[in-house]
């Protein structure tokens, strides 16, 4: 029973990491959806800006949305302001453009609360989500909407991508990412992708649903898209940029605060898990999301159980000993992470149990109650 329970465990691993990649890239040789049907239709757009303090970011973001390459008389630029405290308002509402508008929240309620709230003030078909220090290439909002020529589209999905990184989180962030993206583009291609990014996606302004304050809006937002019969489709060609975390614990504690929120979004809509429901895109949202939430258990589980059935020699003893080595390389990451540079087989053993202690701790605090509403932005100015 215990080695059977040690495959089992070892599969799910597998299958998170490597497994479900493999089987969406299969799916998309025998069955590939048909493409979404890409046109040049130009509908109104509002850019929501989310900020929140950002006086050392706010103005390069306006202007840098201000040079998009959208018709003018098509783009509205909303910056929601999360009561800040610093010049953030004043600089947005002094700014040269009457294209440039400000919604002021008079209480600090979180993101997703100054979302709810400006949805209704916005006046664009296509509603495109932001954060005030992802800069867009100009063409992005072009890409973005092109694919709401098809009617079967409810939501986009861009793509992030980070400047030249500075420190070893960045380095290890963008690597990762790099893996997202990866997935992203082979989920588009056989169904929808799982979530969006906080960054740079789009929806119709028809399919947006109110969610709580405490909800992690580009997880939940795209849910309910897909809960309302649409695709949410990856665009690569849609790009922003910014810089990373700068540092594991900043990294560390918005890891922290993404899975608490995501998690306890994922319990809030049980029926997207029900494939009797939402078909394959409840296989994709419990193995891009569930399971990989609950690799920690599965790594502890595997390590105990692999000490038990190592007196039975042969290739659990060779296991455990891989076991050991990657975990000693993960708390010598832990040691040297202050350094500017460590070598990549400490920093990435070192990232991934990051990566995971940081999902653990999130299921952790959700399971004792704790909610984060509000944040401050961990990426770099």
């Amino acid at each position: 029973m215990i080695e059977g329970a040690f495959w089992v465990l070892a599969g799910f691993v597998f299958h998170v990491y490597f497994g479900y990649p493999a089987l969406l890239w299969l799916i998309q040789i025998v069955r590939r959806l048909r493409p979404a049907v890409v046109g040049e239709v130009q509908p109104s757009v509002t850019l929501l800006i989310s900020a929140h303090n950002e006086e050392a970011s706010i103005g390069e973001k306006l202007r840098n949305s201000l040079q998009i390459d959208y018709p003018p008389e098509q783009l509205e630029i909303l910056v929601v302001s999360d009561a800040s405290s610093d010049r953030t308002d004043e600089i947005v509402a002094g700014f040269p453009s009457d294209r440039v508008l400000l919604l002021r929240m008079p209480d600090r309620g979180g993101k997703t609360a100054g979302l709810n709230r400006a949805v209704r003030d916005a006046r664009g078909e296509v509603l495109v989500f932001s954060d005030a220090n992802a800069l867009y290439f100009p063409e992005s909002i072009r890409r973005l909407v092109r694919n709401f020529a098809d009617e079967r589209v409810g939501a986009v999905v861009g793509e992030s991508t980070y400047v030249e990184a500075n420190g070893e989180a960045e380095r290890n962030e963008g690597l990762y990412w790099r893996y997202e993206v990866a997935i992203k583009r082979l989920e588009s291609s056989v169904g929808s992708v799982v979530g969006g990014d906080g960054a740079i996606y789009a929806i119709r302004r028809g399919l947006y649903r109110d969610m709580r304050p405490d909800a992690l809006s580009d997880f939940v937002n795209p849910l309910q898209i897909v809960d309302q019969g649409y695709r949410v489709v990856y665009e690569p060609e849609a790009r922003s940029y910014e810089r990373a975390g700068g540092d594991f614990g900043k990294e560390f504690r918005r890891k922290v605060r993404i899975v608490n929120r995501a998690w306890r979004a994922t319990w809030s809509m049980p029926h997207m898990l029900n494939p009797l429901r939402t078909g394959f895109f409840a296989f994709e949202l419990i193995s891009h999301k569930l399971l990989r939430w609950l690799v920690p258990a599965f790594l502890v589980a595997l390590f105990l159980l692999n000490v038990a059935l190592q007196p039975e020699g042969g290739v659990y003893v060779a296991l455990l000993a891989l076991q050991a080595a990657f975990y000693v390389l993960a708390l010598a990451g832990w040691a040297l992470r202050h350094r500017e540079r460590l070598p990549k087989a400490l920093s990435i053993p070192f990232f991934f149990c990051l990566v995971n202690v940081a999902c653990a701790l999130g299921i952790l605090d959700a399971w004792r109650g704790k909610t984060y509403t509000t944040w401050t932005t961990a990426r770099a100015g």
